[in-house]
């Protein structure tokens, strides 16, 4: 994935260090309640789209622009599945970040899924009992998103 030019110019001013960023991700369904997925260049699995929303832009805008850049799927946010902060990474230069992830239930309106950039290698709705392999990170997700009920947020009533 590139990285980019708003993070490239501060990590010219903090080097390594621990980089906090907003993170999107979203839960896809079509009318008939596949998930759409992307398998990833970088890594090669199967996951939830997602994605850093530019200096300014909403949360919602940003998953909404990211869903279509990835998939050229137009979609609709319909509600907020969860807000965490994930544990940080360590990226091969070593370069370290922390995101805040908000992520999306959002509802196909338009398009037919493709690879429309250069993150994935394949795209496609998938059945929720024929999940391809996936970390926990995009299956809590979508469990998450099928269950329904309020926004969760991590660290509330000693969780």
């Amino acid at each position: 994935m590139p990285t980019p030019d708003f993070i490239r110019e501060l990590r010219a001013d903090i080097g390594h260090r621990l980089l906090p960023l907003p993170g999107v991700s979203a839960i896809v369904l079509d009318d008939e309640d596949r998930v759409l997925l992307g398998r990833r260049s970088d890594t090669g699995l199967w996951a939830i789209i997602g994605g850093i929303p530019e200096p300014g832009e909403q949360p919602a805008a940003a998953i909404v622009r990211e869903v279509y850049e990835e998939t050229a799927i137009r979609c609709v946010p319909e509600r907020v599945i969860l807000v965490q902060a994930l544990e940080p990474i360590v990226y091969p230069n070593g370069d370290v970040c922390q995101f805040m992830d908000i992520c999306f239930l959002c509802r196909a309106v338009g398009g037919e899924a493709r690879v429309n950039d250069d993150e994935s290698l394949e795209v496609g709705w998938f059945e929720v009992d024929a999940l391809p392999d996936m970390e926990d990170f995009a299956i809590s997700r979508i469990k998450q998103a099928r269950e329904g009920g309020p926004t969760w947020f991590e660290g509330i009533g000693g969780e």
